[in-house]
Parts: structure tokens; sequence; C-alpha cells
């Protein structure tokens, strides 16, 4: 059996999502579609609006026959740490061919623009550490000293999802990883859209809606399909709250008022003395995003600030993450299949090279042990019976549909 494989975070599952998948089924050839998905913290620093179970369980209903999950040690990092997880834990599961959206849509583009990076490689790192030390934020300097080696010519990597696609093929490419890398266009809304506009739209207008109406409205019902909006309603009805920011503010103004400059300081990308700014905000802010503005700068960019939040909140260090991403990835963890994918699971698991891993216990690798320490300060906001009860979804078998 031939299988594709999507980077996905269902943040929720909507419209759009439903497109790639068919898109990828078709562009792939495919029979099986694995999808590896950002767990409980995601890419750009933020909880995910529901939990990794019920993002599962919608994924295998709209077309996807084996979920994944990245690890947290790779979800919540920059786009090639994230890509480095996300490629090394799908060829390791056997796929053939990964399909990502992006701006582009066409993937000639990526591989050209690689081949441009990889021969320019030092003139790119000498501009980014020229543009660092001007006191830019490594997005922009990237986005600068791309444009200054000539590579956004091929490929405009100032798009969210170019600069994604980037980092898979040029992991793909610098690790001479067989998979083939295919890429379809997103459709519609941008990736950073606050506004519903038709019915495909992107995820973040889609939580934008919900938060500021706090129930399904029928423009938000139009963008997904009908399980998201029913896993959307249950947990809701669960646990009377959709994850976001402002949920665990309480929570980090603990944390940091009870932190020393120091502990502070050996958390993860806390850098350049941005411990004492913390410190010394944290008694001003009034809410999350009054904290976030306090503290941002053309260094200090949102996504970065709210992915340092996120390791503060699990307390992650820096030996901790240095010690997983030195080595190779040790595991696979599988959230859920239906009978395609287990079909495929039977057919691949003896060529595997790394076990597949499928709930917590006693006895884990130590990078699965900080999964577990991001779950629980995921349900933290829950009460304890109720937060007990989902963590405990964690050391069941995986989802099947």
């Amino acid at each position: 059996m031939k299988a594709c494989g999507l980077v996905v975070e269902y943040n929720p599952l909507h419209n759009g999502h439903l497109y790639h998948i068919n898109r990828a089924k078709k562009k792939s050839n495919a029979h099986c579609i694995i999808a590896i998905m950002s767990g409980s913290f995601l890419q750009r620093g933020e909880p995910a609006i529901i939990d990794k179970f019920h993002r599962t369980k919608v994924a295998l209903q709209s077309g996807v026959d084996i979920v994944l999950e990245l690890p947290y040690v790779y979800a919540v990092q920059n786009s090639d740490l994230f890509a480095k997880g996300a490629i090394h834990s799908l060829h390791a599961i056997g796929v053939s061919d990964i399909c990502f959206g992006s701006e582009s849509g066409d993937i000639d583009e990526f591989i050209s623009s690689y081949h441009i990076f990889s021969q320019k490689k030092t003139a790119f790192e000498q501009a980014l550490q020229n543009f660092l030390q001007k006191g830019l934020s490594f997005p922009r300097a990237s986005k600068k000293a791309f444009s200054q080696v000539g590579l956004t010519e091929q490929l405009n990597l100032t798009k969210p999802n170019n600069i994604l696609g980037f980092s898979y093929v040029k992991t793909i490419l610098e690790n001479n990883i067989n998979i083939q890398p295919l890429t379809i266009e997103r459709i519609d809304a941008d990736y950073h859209d606050e506004n519903i506009v038709g019915t495909i739209t992107s995820a973040t207008s889609i939580r934008y809606e919900l938060f500021k109406n706090n129930l399904l409205t029928s423009h938000i019902k139009n963008t997904m399909p009908a399980e998201t909006k029913k896993a959307l309603i249950n947990y809701k009805r669960l646990t009377d709250v959709w994850h976001q920011w402002e949920n665990y503010f309480p929570f980090l103004k603990y944390r940091v008022s009870t932190m020393s400059p120091n502990e502070l300081a050996n958390i993860h990308d806390v850098q350049e003395g941005l411990q004492y700014r913390i410190i010394e905000t944290e008694k001003e802010a009034t809410s999350f995003e009054h904290w976030m503005k306090l503290l941002k700068t053309k260094r200090y960019t949102w996504t970065r600030l709210q992915r340092i939040f996120t390791h503060i909140l699990t307390n992650t260090t820096k030996e901790e993450i240095k010690s997983i991403h030195d080595q190779s990835i040790p595991y696979i963890r599988m959230l859920g299949f239906t009978k395609t994918g287990q079909k495929y699971l039977g057919q691949i698991k003896s060529d595997m090279g790394i076990p597949i891993i499928t709930h917590f216990s006693r006895e884990q690798p130590y990078m699965l042990s900080l999964e577990e320490k991001a779950s629980k300060a995921y349900y933290s906001i829950l009460k304890p019976k109720l937060k007990k009860q989902l963590l405990n979804q964690e050391r069941e078998r995986p989802i099947t549909v």
C-alpha cells in the first residue's frame, strides 16, 4: 500500500483541510493518508482549541487513515525544527510522498529555491546574523537574508505556508530522505485572516469568531464539516471551555511570580536578559494579551513570545530540548487509525526501525515524559475530576474509526 503524509494541526479541521485531504489523495495516488498532528500546543505557541483526541476523531472521520502525534519538543518550535520532527516521523512510518498546502502551489519553485539556498548557504547565514545583530526578529531577519541572496525571486518566503513548505523540502533534500514532496495551492483565505470569507476560510478566522461569540454561529458552521461542529459542541459541553491563552493567564502569573531570574533564564528560548522583562511586566499585566503587548518588540515577535510562555507553562528547559534535538526520533506516537490505516500498519510494522507507542506508561522514553508534562499543563485549567478523566485518555488504546 502506498501512503501519503500530511503535516497538520486541525485547530479546528475545516473545509480547507477537507480540500487538502482529498487533493493529496488524488495527487499522490495513495491508498492511505497519514497525518502527523501537533498535540496539546501548536507551532505558533498556542493551546489547541480542543484536545488532541477530539481532533484525531474528526480527522479519521474526514478521510485521514492514521493520525500520529508530532512530539511537543518539535511541535512548539521554529519551522526548521517543526519540519525535522514531522518529516523524520513520516519517513519512519514509510510514506512515499508528503503533500502540503502553500501559497505557491508549484513544487518546482520549492525545489529550485532549495538548490539556490544550498549554493548560497554561507552567504545566507552571514546575512541572517547581520540582520539579527541589528535587532530584527528571526522571521524578519530570515526574510531579508533570503531576499539578499536572491531566494525570493523563485519563491515568496514572506508567506507562512511557503515558509513551512520550504522547511519540509529542505529537510527532505538535506537528509536525502526518500520522500516525494508535493504541494497544492492554498485557496481563498490567507493563513492569518481574522475575518471569515466564504465557506473555505482560515482556522485563525474560525477561532477568532468562536472566542468572540462563544458559540457556533451560522457563519462559522458553513466553514466546517459536521464532524468538527459536533466535536466543538461536545468538548465545550464537557469542559465549558475552548482552550485559549487567556484561560492560562493566572497560571502563568503564578509561575513567573514564583520563579527566580536564573530559573526563568533556563527555560527554552528565553535569551538576552528577557527573563528580567518577563518578571517586571508580570507585575503590570492585567490579561495575557496585555502582557504580550508589554513584551513584544521588533526582536521578539508575538509567535516567539507565545512559544516562550508555552515552555514556561510546561517548565521545559533549554537542556531538555537540546538533549532531545541532538538525537534521532526515538518512537512514533499513534493517536488513531481507520481499518485502512490498520491494514497499512500491518504491512509496514515489521520494516520500521523505531517502535510505535500508543499511550503513556511508567517506563517510557524521556521525550514522551515531556509530552505527558505538556498534557498536564494543557488540562490544568479544568476541574480536578474532569482533568483526571481527560488525562486518562493518554493511557488508553488509540482511537479507531
